[in-house]
């Protein structure tokens, strides 16, 4: 017998569901099809993951940061070699 697959969304909308509260786990299990460990389960991953929801935001914006702090420091080091450049060739040229 093989084992049946389910989307992600379709866990999500269990696990929140069951996060709810709103109803029991044996109703979400008739209700789904489902059993009742499955559900319980999919509610333990979905609890556990939450504060990494929450982490990723900051995490991207810090890496947004570094990048942009990276361009300009690039930005900044072809500024002074052009700099460097104009005072030779202007002092050339006196």
């Amino acid at each position: 017998m093989q084992r049946k697959r389910y989307s992600k969304e379709f866990k999500a909308q269990v696990a929140i569901a069951a996060i709810k509260g709103q109803k029991t786990a044996n109703e979400l299990a008739s209700e789904y099809e489902i059993h009742v460990s499955q559900i319980n389960d999919w509610k333990k991953q979905a609890l556990a993951a939450l504060p990494e929801v929450f982490g990723q935001r900051q995490h991207r914006e810090a890496e947004e940061r570094e990048a942009e702090r990276d361009r300009l420091y690039q930005q900044i080091g072809k500024l002074q070699v052009e700099v460097e450049w104009l005072k030779k060739k202007s002092g050339q040229l006196l």
